[in-house]
């Protein structure tokens, strides 16, 4: 398991970093899948926040869905041991999670496909003509690029992520684990890109995108 440890406008001394992987070191005791652990510190230089001054935000990727957990303090030592709690939590819940699916599993009865008849012949598609397309970068997957706002001074953070459709169902459970107020996937019933959200209490809402001409 790799663990990655970067500063954004801080730098990370080498006595958290030996903290931090010591620590990390149990989330293979929960998720045997994972495979890269990200650890990103975040400074907020505005001295009117100092309690919150040092942001620690842990991601946990592998072969599941991934993990992750944010919380803020004076110093980041107290930031980590905050996220590392939610994080663990997280964990425990995942696991659970995924004992109760492999239970279900193994009740489950044996499907039985029925013989399929030979599919007819079908023709081949005429060829279509196709549009030259103006091709426009875009970050990497898992990579964030930052670029400002033609001469202001807003600033734009993208990045890029990579997943397969999933229900809703699947989706309220992914956001729950990386601890956002809304989770952004491509509908496996409808395949429409939609926006999980949290309203209140345990209830939540979901907004979907469907393109039209202009």
């Amino acid at each position: 398991m790799e663990i990655v440890i970067a500063g954004r406008h801080t730098e990370v001394p080498d006595r958290f970093r030996e903290f931090a992987e010591a620590k990390l070191a149990k989330v293979a005791q929960y998720d045997a899948r994972a495979q890269l652990i990200e650890v990103e510190i975040v400074h907020e230089p505005n001295p009117r926040q100092a309690d919150t001054a040092k942001t620690v935000e842990i991601t946990v990727r592998g072969k599941g869905p991934v993990i992750r957990a944010e919380a803020s303090a004076g110093d980041m030592f107290s930031a980590f041991d905050v996220a590392m709690g939610k994080l663990m939590q997280q964990e425990r819940r995942a696991n659970d999670r995924r004992k109760s699916r492999h239970k279900v599993a193994r009740r489950q009865a044996p499907v039985i496909e029925p013989a399929l008849a030979e599919p007819l012949p079908v023709a081949a598609p005429a060829p279509v003509a196709v549009a030259e397309v103006v091709e426009t970068k875009a970050p990497q997957p898992g990579t964030a690029v930052e670029s400002s706002l033609a001469d202001s001074p807003v600033v734009i953070r993208e990045k890029t992520h990579q997943a397969p459709p999933m229900s809703v169902e699947d989706a309220i459970y992914q956001m729950e684990l990386v601890g956002h107020p809304f989770f952004l996937f491509v509908d496996q019933a409808t395949k429409l890109p939609s926006v999980l959200y949290h309203r209140h209490g345990w209830t939540y809402g979901v907004l979907r995108l469907e393109t039209v001409d202009a």
